[in-house]
C-alpha cells in the first residue's frame, strides 16, 4: 500500500475482538490469550492504576497495523484513539502539492489521536502506519471520558502530549538544518524507540516521505550505513546492526527527545 493512500481505518473494525466484561483483578489485562498483544505493551496502559484498568479493559480492542495503513486524514473526525504496541505510526503534514513531512512518531509509548482529548476532535496531521505491529484502540468517547473523570489518566496523557510536542519542535529544527544522513540515523533510532528488536518494516520509499526528501537521498545515505555496517537492508527490513555507532552519526536531535521522554515518561517502555 502506497504511504499516501487515502484509505483510512477509523471506522473500521479492527483485526481481533475486544475484551468483553471488565475484570474485577488488576491481572486480568495482563492475562492475553496465548499469541494475543498484550495492551501493557504500551506506556501509557501500563502506567496507569489498577483502578483505570479495570475500567479500561472491556474498551480495549486489539488492532493489526499494517505498512502504510492510514489511521486518519487531515480535517477527519477522529473517532478512535490508538495505543500501539508493536507497531509504529508516522504523524504527517501533507501540503497541497501532495509532499509530505513527518512531524512526529508514536509507538509503545505513547497514543495517537491527541485531539480527542485535547478539544479540536481533528488534526491537520495524517497518521500512517509507517512500521508495521499491532496494538490496541478505544473508542474516543470513551477516552474523553476518562480523561475528564480520571486524574491519573489525565495527568498521563497530558505529560505524553508534552513529549510530543518536544519531538514535533525538534524534529522541525533537525529537518531545517542537518543532512540527510544525521536526519535517517534520528529517525532510525527514534523509530526503533518505539517498537521491540532492532528491525524496522519499512521501505525507503516511505522514510522519503517522512523525512520529506527524494528517495534518492534516502538511497545514498542508506547505502552508506550499510557501507560501514551500521545497518543491513533487505526488501523492505531494515536492521540496525550497530546501535552505537548510529547514535554517534546521528545528530544532537535525537538525544533532545529521548531526554525529554525519559524524564516525562520514566515508566515507559520505550527504548533500550
Amino acid at each position: 500500500m502506497s504511504p499516501m493512500s487515502p484509505t483510512t481505518s477509523d471506522d473500521r473494525p479492527g483485526t481481533g475482538t475486544s475484551s468483553g466484561a471488565s475484570s474485577p483483578s488488576h491481572d486480568a489485562l495482563n492475562a492475553s490469550k496465548p499469541g494475543a498483544p498484550d495492551p501493557q505493551g504500551n506506556g501509557i496502559i501500563a502506567s496507569l492504576p489498577a483502578a483505570d484498568l479495570k475500567r479500561w479493559e472491556s474498551h480495549l480492542e486489539p488492532v493489526a497495523m499494517s505498512l502504510g495503513q492510514v489511521l486518519y486524514e487531515p480535517g477527519a473526525t477522529v473517532n478512535h484513539a490508538y495505543f500501539p504496541t508493536t507497531a509504529v505510526v508516522s504523524l504527517l503534514y501533507v501540503t497541497e502539492s501532495g509532499a509530505s513531512a513527518e512531524v512526529a512518531a508514536v509507538g509503545r509509548e505513547g497514543i495517537v489521536g491527541i485531539s480527542l482529548f485535547m478539544g479540536g476532535g481533528s488534526t491537520p496531521s495524517r497518521a500512517v502506519v509507517q512500521s508495521a505491529g499491532e496494538g490496541f484502540r478505544m473508542p474516543g468517547a470513551v477516552l474523553r471520558e476518562e480523561f475528564s473523570q480520571s486524574g491519573t489518566v489525565r495527568l498521563a496523557l497530558l505529560k505524553y502530549t508534552q513529549a510530543l510536542i518536544a519531538q514535533m519542535a525538534q524534529i522541525a529544527v533537525c529537518n531545517r538544518h542537518h543532512t540527510i544522513d544525521q536526519q535517517l540515523c534520528r529517525w532510525l533510532l527514534l523509530s526503533l524507540d518505539r517498537r521491540p528488536g532492532n528491525e524496522l518494516i519499512v521501505t525507503q520509499e516511505m522514510i522519503a516521505h517522512m523525512l520529506g526528501v527524494r528517495r534518492e537521498g534516502v538511497t545514498e545515505a542508506a547505502l552508506a550505513l550499510q557501507r560501514a555496517g551500521l545497518i543491513s537492508y533487505r526488501r523492505g527490513h531494515i536492521t540496525v546492526l550497530d546501535r552505537f555507532a548510529v547514535e554517534k552519526r546521528s545528530c544532537e536531535c535525537y538525544g533532545v527527545v529521548r531526554a525529554e521522554y525519559d524524564r516525562l515518561l520514566p515508566d515507559e517502555p520505550a527504548g533500550r
